[in-house]
């Protein structure tokens, strides 16, 4: 499977929004949350994780959420203030700190993931465009043909 270009997926997100009305930011927020749980899965992780998708570029960008404590004692979802500092200087303790992580493979597990969400949901909208279509039709006898070829 040939991973999908950042740029190529921004213009198919556009292109879905024009001829499906399915509204971009929509899209990219389900594929974020999809890759959150694509990472904690793929990299059986406990962390508390953030992805975030430029709108413009495609680029995903992958974040450890960790709380600034004085000592630390879990340092999946801890970090140290002095450490805390080096990533933020205005950090105080009980904030919270985002530092980029970049998991190795995660292009590959981010294009399927995407490309099973985006999928999806083109599925779902078209069934609310149906049932949108024929709802206020209930009681009547209708016929309709599929002109999508599968």
């Amino acid at each position: 499977m040939k991973a999908i270009d950042n740029k190529e997926l921004i213009q198919a997100l556009e292109d879905l929004e024009k001829e499906k009305g399915i509204k971009k930011e929509y899209l990219l927020e389900s594929i974020e949350t999809a890759l959150v749980t694509a990472y904690k899965r793929n990299f059986d992780s406990q962390e508390n994780v953030k992805v975030v998708m430029d709108e413009k570029t495609g680029a995903t960008s992958v974040y450890s959420i960790k709380e600034v404590v004085e000592e630390v004692k879990d340092n999946i979802k801890e970090i140290g203030l002095k450490e805390a500092k080096k990533v933020k200087r205005t950090v105080e303790v009980g904030d919270n700190v985002e530092i980029e992580i970049v998991p190795k493979n995660f292009g590959r597990i981010a294009a399927q993931t995407a490309k099973q969400v985006i999928v999806q949901k083109i599925r779902e909208a078209e069934r609310e465009i149906m049932y949108t279509e024929y709802s206020d039709k209930k009681g009547e006898i209708v016929s309709r043909t599929n002109t999508k070829s599968r």
